[in-house]
């Protein structure tokens, strides 16, 4: 997109992401985004970021989150972190997602299953 149209576009009021004002009240938990790991059906791990969990976590069990999780219901919430804003949040979460399964289950609390021999 050559810089014209980009500012174009915004200058016709057009925004990809809502203004934290518009977002309503109601959807908001103290204001600020969180990073999620969430424990799917068969094992896996999902890590998303939101700003009202409770909310997210309620579309991803309804299965119209993510079309990962939604092959992969139920959904478990494992892990929650306050972030400071938006910007913050998806560093996290792109850290969060290059970190192995085994570290993500130790950031969330949680030990990895044993596998059993024989």
């Amino acid at each position: 997109m050559t810089e014209k149209r980009f500012r174009n576009k915004f200058a016709a009021g057009k925004r990809l992401t809502p203004v934290f004002s518009e977002i309503p009240a109601e959807t908001r938990v103290s204001g600020g985004w969180f990073l999620y790991i969430l424990e799917c059906g068969d094992g896996t791990l999902y890590t998303g970021i939101t700003n009202d969990v409770s909310r997210r976590l309620e579309q991803h069990r309804l299965g119209k989150a993510s079309r990962y999780t939604r092959s992969r219901l139920p959904v478990l919430l494992i892990f929650q972190e306050p972030c400071v804003d938006r910007p913050a949040a998806l560093r996290r979460e792109l850290a969060v997602k290059k970190l192995p399964r085994t570290s993500k289950l130790a950031l969330a609390g949680r030990r990895a299953p044993v596998e059993k021999l024989g």
